[in-house]
């Protein structure tokens, strides 16, 4: 009898009926989610609701979205997150969650099983179907109030659009670049659905087969539903990670959630994964790399600036001028600088006007003989371009790449390309992407102008949390546009935004016209973070970030508007007692930046920003 009676008692506690909700918290209760349905509805600690998320799909046997019944969830478990990172935000990160599984059926016995996610900063759900069934259409969609203010980027697959502040679900076309689709939208979606309350949405953990997607809203402005780019058939029959990050401004830009939630490191061995600063010819130059004698001019600013790092850019096997890549790579040995390469991903943009090289990586036996023979030059890394939206070969395609790459000991950064999906733990040879409105679009459009120091003011809020943004920051001339923001703002960027590689895209001397302390703080320059905090900032207004390396804190502050303002900022949450201050800030022009080292009495800092200026102060603590 007491064996039927725990038995029975052991049921119920897993069981729960299409007509029952199911409730359960975050493991430090600052989130807690009802299951009614196919409906996951998100409250916050005063239990006001976040948001609620829709959950379904349709396969190609048969619809798993309209008529599922809920036939049971498992008890919670705790999930814990502990692991290192090469590059990123942390190198240590640690995270807890509450998961349960939910049950669905519907009127064939077909079945979906939910996975649902707590987290302490946020909600991450994954489906369970049967292997080799297809996904033609994913129906989860998360609600977010008309009214509410929010920072999306409108959908393109290079995705490269900026994040307009709105408070409605619709396109505003005279905001963007290039023609895009009403109702499409870009990851990482950022929303305030509450005062002093924020959400990012976006995906994790792309396997092979899996399809990348964005958001639509189209039928209706309050859902932002998921929009696969292809059909998927999932890895193993578990989809991606839908996510997203919930709290203060400071949990979303802090929270490695999406790497927490990604497969963990595929490479055993990682000491060759070197981060660093890198030179950059395109920028000043746009096919610079075709000229020899230009191509040493930035081996020698990486020399002389002391980064280990030279990207050689597009169109390199035409290069002239008395040498070729050969001599390159030559020279670059002789300095103590490393060579990464330009590759054309042959797949958006091909051709015989195309730029070179674009067949070298795109089939497996090209691919490995090239790899191949980088390694015996001495190459460090790839750099690889131009590619089409990500549909499952197209992912398929990216982690052959890192794959391969990772055998070879080569570092991957990839451009015009999706955004980060935790990849940068699996493969942590993949040490950047492109995925971002960059200092590169100076070259192309007035509008970078203008829209820089907003734009620059959001995206810590938006694409940088994901992961490495190749923004390419730090320019102190002029391209064929120039910058309305001061020195002191651009001087902050490096800083600002995280990427493995740095690539500085400025002229040489654009670095030599740099104050001398400037030019030895950038020498010295991290391209990873041992911590990170937000310390103050809204988006598109301002933002102040702080990254430690060892026993240095470097604060990085923008100011994002047309007006002068104050950045004022605790150093609490730092846990420190600075020995040495040293802090670049504005100057009387706008181009000036002043050099001093204030004697900082208590917590509070108060820095004075020009219009669209900024500061960098670096820290050292006992």
């Amino acid at each position: 009898m007491k064996r039927i009676i725990l038995f029975t008692f052991f049921l119920t506690s897993l069981c729960v009926h299409s007509f029952g909700k199911d409730k359960f918290e975050s493991p430090n209760h600052q989130l807690s989610a009802e299951v009614n349905g196919q409906s996951v509805t998100l409250y916050d600690k005063s239990k006001q609701m976040v948001t609620r998320i829709h959950l379904g799909l349709i396969t190609d046997k048969g619809n798993l979205d309209s008529g599922l019944v809920l036939k049971l969830s498992t008890a919670a478990k705790t999930i814990k997150a502990d692991y290192t990172m090469v590059t990123g935000k942390r190198s240590h990160c640690t995270n807890r969650a509450n998961e349960k599984t939910f049950t669905y059926a519907n009127a064939n016995n077909m079945t979906l099983e939910a996975i649902v996610r707590l987290y302490n900063d946020g909600v991450a759900i994954r489906y369970r179907i049967p292997q080799g069934v297809k996904i033609t259409d994913d129906c989860t969609s998360f609600y977010v109030a008309d009214g509410k203010d929010r920072w999306i980027a409108p959908y393109d697959f290079g995705n490269e659009q900026p994040f307009p502040h709105d408070t409605e679900g619709k396109t505003v076309k005279d905001r963007n670049l290039r023609d895009v689709t009403n109702g499409q939208w870009s990851y990482p979606a950022l929303v305030e659905p509450q005062k002093g309350l924020f959400m990012l949405i976006a995906e994790s953990d792309l396997r092979s087969n899996d399809s990348g997607s964005y958001l639509v809203n189209a039928d209706n402005s309050e859902q932002y539903k998921v929009q696969l780019v292809g059909p998927s058939a999932f890895c193993d029959g578990l989809s991606p990670w839908r996510f997203a990050i919930i709290g203060s401004l400071a949990d979303v830009v802090e929270s490695t959630l999406v790497t927490d939630l990604a497969t963990p490191s595929q490479i055993a061995d990682t000491s060759w994964i070197q981060p660093g600063v890198s030179s950059w010819i395109y920028w000043a130059y746009n096919h610079g790399s075709k000229d020899y004698a230009l191509v040493k001019q930035y081996i020698d600013l990486a020399a002389q600036m002391g980064w280990p790092y030279c990207l050689v850019d597009w169109e390199w096997p035409e290069m002239t001028n008395g040498g070729d890549i050969n001599d390159v790579m030559a020279y670059a040995k002789q300095k103590g600088v490393k060579i990464n390469l330009w590759y054309n991903s042959g797949t958006s943009l091909v051709g015989p006007h195309a730029p070179q090289p674009q067949d070298r990586l795109n089939k497996a036996e090209s691919r490995e003989r090239e790899m191949q023979w980088l390694e015996s030059i001495g190459a460090s890394g790839i750099k690889v371009d131009f590619f089409s939206p990500d549909n499952d070969t197209m992912v398929n395609y990216y982690i052959d790449i890192l794959k391969d790459a990772a055998r070879h000991h080569l570092l991957v950064d990839f451009h015009g390309c999706t955004i980060p999906n935790g990849w940068q733990r699996t493969w942590p040879n993949m040490v950047s992407m492109e995925g971002i409105y960059g200092a590169e679009w100076y070259n192309n459009y007035a509008l970078m102008t203008t829209l820089a120091p907003p734009h620059n003011a959001t995206v810590v809020y938006t694409r940088n949390v994901i992961g490495p943004m190749d923004y390419t920051p730090g320019t102190f001339t002029d391209s064929q546009f120039p910058h309305i923001t001061t020195n002191a703002h651009e001087l902050a960027l490096p800083v600002l935004f995280e990427s493995g590689i740095q690539h500085m895209a400025d002229r040489p001397e654009g670095y030599e016209s740099l104050p001398f302390e400037a030019r030895q703080v950038y020498s010295h320059l991290p391209a990873a973070w041992d911590d990170t905090k937000l310390l103050a900032g809204y988006p598109g207004k301002s933002a102040v970030v702080a990254r430690r390396s060892g026993k240095t804190w470097y604060v990085a502050g923008i100011n994002g508007t047309d007006e002068e303002i104050n950045l004022a900022f605790t150093l609490k949450r730092l846990n420190l007692k600075p020995k040495k201050v040293l802090l670049f800030s504005d100057g009387e022009a706008e181009r000036d930046i002043k050099v001093s080292h204030p004697s900082l009495s208590g917590d509070k800092v108060c820095i004075a920003c020009r219009a669209r200026g900024g500061f960098l102060m670096v820290m050292q603590y006992q």
